[in-house]
């Protein structure tokens, strides 16, 4: 059996241009994994929370799974 938890983390998206110049930038994943591996949790994927109408991700949250 797996228990879950889920790990809120924000984006900011600013700028805007046809041939680039965007700025799309998360909160520290890499190390919200990391911490999480030395727990014993595994990194399963994440859902995006919160999307603007252009389909830009502005929350996402991270999934975890660990064995009973």
């Amino acid at each position: 059996m797996y228990t879950y938890e889920y790990e809120v983390i924000n984006c900011d998206y600013s700028g805007w241009s046809f041939n680039g110049g965007n700025i799309y930038k998360t909160e520290d994943f890499q190390k919200i994994i990391d911490k999480r591996a030395n727990a014993g949790w595994r990194y399963i994927g994440f859902i995006p929370t919160k999307q603007k109408g252009a389909g830009f991700i502005q929350e996402m949250t991270l999934i975890f799974e660990k064995s009973l």
